[in-house]
């Protein structure tokens, strides 16, 4: 599914390219699924600077190794993959195959399904390393921000059974009843005029740790809900805003708060990811972690699963599963 220049959802449409030749320090990977991403609404939309047309998008998959140079990826060896300039600076998971730096293909062992496989690499990686940035700990009372989101409700997921007080945000209080279902303690209706209120009619204190995936407008107001000493990770841009509008550290910072980000393009960087990754298949496996799935979409509909997206109907992940001859 290729991207020929910037627009709407039905920009993105199908053509047949030769298969990508493996090269060394490349592989070529057969995608069986992947998962889908509000950065690549961005990035169709014309809103990555970097990124230049035609350009088949798409940052993260699963699948197997079709062909490799690297002894390590034998042919037929289960892979996941996120980041690393995927759907970027080259062409990424929309399609049958795709060639990836070797180097940030994490090798997996599992018995989910494919489309449920594909809902956790980015999502699960990310809320992963949000909460590692948050330095979350037993008793702390947490805020999460667009938590219907894939990444919120993974952290929702990776929560459970830490002994922490979860309040999630939502723009549709017709999403309270999935939150509360998956972990949330409470419920906070975002109608853009600034929790504040509403969260210290929960904890007087504030929140001792928020996390922020709308990012850019939303971050001082995230300060502002915070107890002494408090923590505000910044993981996302669902705002649109790729910066924080009139920001004056020395203001906006409460004394002894942090502000901090995790981006998951670190997912590329050690091998933390590779075995954090393999630790939650292991546990979804297991019955111990929850993954949501909002829909799942055929390779062909993608344009039709970026429609859903911009609806904001998604709660959870959405799925797009790839078919072979």
């Amino acid at each position: 599914m290729v991207v020929e220049h910037p627009g709407g959802p039905d920009v993105l449409q199908p053509r047949e390219l030769p298969r990508p030749e493996p090269r060394d320090g490349w592989t070529l990977v057969r995608v069986t699924a992947f998962g889908l991403n509000r950065s690549e609404l961005f990035t169709r939309r014309g809103l990555s600077p970097t990124v230049r047309f035609p350009r088949v998008l798409g940052i993260e998959c699963v699948g197997v190794v079709e062909s490799s140079s690297d002894p390590r990826l034998p042919t037929g060896t289960t892979v996941a993959a996120a980041m690393g300039g995927m759907g970027r600076q080259f062409d990424g998971s929309y399609a049958q195959y795709t060639l990836l730096p070797t180097a940030q293909l994490m090798p997996v062992t599992s018995r989910l399904p494919w489309h449920v496989l594909a809902a956790v690499p980015e999502s699960f990686l990310t809320a992963y390393g949000s909460l590692e940035a948050l330095e979350l700990r037993p008793g702390h009372r947490l805020l999460i921000r667009a938590a219907t989101s894939s990444v919120g409700m993974a952290a929702l997921a990776l929560t459970a059974g830490l002994g922490v007080e979860v309040a999630a945000t939502t723009r549709d209080p017709g999403k309270a009843p999935k939150l509360l279902q998956h972990g949330a303690d409470h419920v906070v209706a975002d109608q853009g005029g600034g929790l504040s209120k509403d969260v210290r009619a929960i904890w007087p204190d504030g929140a001792d740790r928020v996390l922020d995936l709308v990012g850019g407008v939303t971050v001082l107001d995230s300060l502002r809900v915070l107890a002494p000493r408090g923590r505000v990770c910044n993981s996302g841009i669902l705002s649109n805003s790729w910066t924080i509008p009139k920001f004056e550290p020395l203001e906006d910072i409460p004394s002894g708060a942090t502000l901090t980000t995790f981006s998951s393009s670190s997912v590329n960087s050690g091998d933390w990811a590779r075995h954090a990754l393999q630790e939650h298949l292991d546990e979804i496996d297991k019955g111990g972690r929850q993954v949501l799935i909002d829909s799942v979409f055929p390779l062909g509909q993608v344009a039709a699963a970026h429609h859903h997206m911009e609806a904001n109907r998604a709660v959870g992940k959405v799925v797009a599963v790839v078919q072979h001859s």
